[in-house]
């Protein structure tokens, strides 16, 4: 199993082609259109819906991108399909009106966000509903989450479709809800071989790490999050496969 040569050809949209200002938000419909229509590829993110759905929105509150409040967990797919993006004005979406959207045309890089709340092994429901979802999907995706149980979990659902984790340096001030033995446990990747991935997609700040050169080395793809200039692109790309990149046209 390995990544579709797709996932080189073209930089890959961190959540989007979104551009706040330009009233394209991230993980939103506008910001997936932008990307297409520029030929880029595409990261976004899922939550779990109260009712069982795949939804694609990054945070696990409401409160930083809607004028609502609270978790989306909480919420079922439909209260959650007429709750507004803030700037932007569409609505947040559901993973499979979000692969009609795209129905092929550029790889899709599908981020599961940590359920556990502490990289645990509390996992499944959203995997699953993820899965279901790119039932009868016929183009280019790949799954991740930092969480190994998450991809662990996709691994038994679905091992046709390529796998990763996403990784960090795990800095303790960024990462308060892990407690900090397991920080040290992800931060030497150690469930790559164990859950079967094919690629991480590593801290760009990180690259340097040894174990991510050991991986390179026995065949992983590299793909690095997230890239913020030409500067950092060209730095990045001196190790990385490919890079996902917001703030600028890569």
């Amino acid at each position: 199993m390995t990544l579709p040569t797709s996932f080189f050809a073209r930089p890959i949209t961190h959540r989007g082609l979104h551009d706040r200002k330009a009233g394209r938000v991230e993980n939103s419909v506008k910001s997936f259109q932008a990307a297409i229509d520029a030929g880029y590829g595409i990261e976004l993110d899922l939550q779990l819906s109260s009712d069982g759905h795949a939804m694609v929105f990054h945070d696990d509150l409401l409160d930083r991108l809607t004028s609502e409040t609270g978790p989306v967990c909480d919420r079922t797919r439909a209260e959650l399909e007429q709750v507004a993006l803030t700037d932007d004005g569409s609505l947040i979406t559901a993973l499979d009106d979000v692969l009609t959207l795209v129905s092929g045309r550029v790889p899709l890089l599908i981020e599961i966000k940590d359920q556990d709340g502490a990289m645990g092994a509390d996992v499944g429901t959203l995997e699953a509903a993820t899965v279901a979802a790119l039932d009868g999907y016929s183009g280019d995706v790949a799954l991740m989450s930092f969480n190994p149980h998450a991809v662990a979990a996709v691994a038994t659902l679905a091992p046709h479709i390529p796998r990763g984790i996403v990784t960090s340096s795990y800095a303790p001030k960024v990462w308060p809800e892990v407690p900090p033995e397991r920080q040290d446990e992800l931060r030497d990747i150690p469930d790559f071989g164990p859950v079967g991935a094919c690629f991480i997609s590593h801290e760009a700040s990180d690259l340097d790490r040894p174990r991510v050169a050991e991986l390179k080395a026995q065949g992983a793809h590299i793909l690095c999050w997230t890239i913020r200039s030409p500067q950092a692109e060209a730095k990045a790309r001196k190790i990385a496969d490919n890079v996902t990149f917001e703030g600028y046209l890569a």
